[in-house]
């Protein structure tokens, strides 16, 4: 009888008990510490991802403004591309000669009398997203409604993916990615 009791009061005191035991409490933590490690790097990735895709789709939008402001005022506007010291690149659509606004890198630009700044767009280096290359700034010429020279930029991330803003002579501008490596872009040819 007494065994039978006992039993009894062990049985009791087990259904008593609750929570979880260090054990299992230890557990839990490495399979979400696993967990959490395997899913960081997808996070930066779509990070880095969306600020391709942001940067590339700003880019875009400017090109067609340039455009539209050139067209509509029946004057040149230009698109000038600078990479400065610090990593930073940065472009300014404006009027008057080549390359006639610079940006400083802190946000600001410097244009020469006779030229107005009409946009300034600065891409960070600690983003790691960066446009490049053009040579020489664009012309997009209002009265006759193209541009020259046309242009491919390169909106580039730090993991080598890259969308590429492809500028005809009619100023129309088409995406496409090298190698197919960004979802929903056709490969460029």
């Amino acid at each position: 009888m007494q065994a039978k009791t006992h039993r009894r009061n062990l049985s009791q005191a087990r259904k008593a008990q609750t929570g979880l035991s260090l054990v299992e409490m230890l557990i839990s933590l490495a399979i979400t510490l696993v967990l959490l490690g395997g899913a960081l790097p997808m996070i930066d990735e779509l990070r880095t991802g969306q600020a391709l895709a942001a940067t590339a789709s700003v880019l875009e939008t400017d090109l067609h403004y340039a455009r539209s402001l050139a067209i509509g005022s029946g004057q040149p506007v230009r698109l000038s591309l600078q990479v400065l010291n610090n990593g930073h690149t940065c472009y300014a659509v404006h009027t008057g000669p080549a390359n006639a606004c610079r940006c400083d890198g802190k946000g600001q630009s410097q244009c020469e009398s006779e030229a107005r700044l009409l946009r300034l767009e600065e891409q960070v280096a600690s983003h790691g997203v960066r446009v490049g290359p053009v040579s020489r700034s664009i012309l997009f010429d209002g009265r006759k409604g193209t541009i020259t020279p046309t242009a491919t930029l390169q909106v580039v991330a730090p993991d080598g993916r890259a969308i590429h803003q492809v500028v005809n002579i009619m100023g129309r501008v088409r995406s496409c990615t090298p190698g197919g490596k960004v979802g929903g872009l056709r490969p460029c040819a």
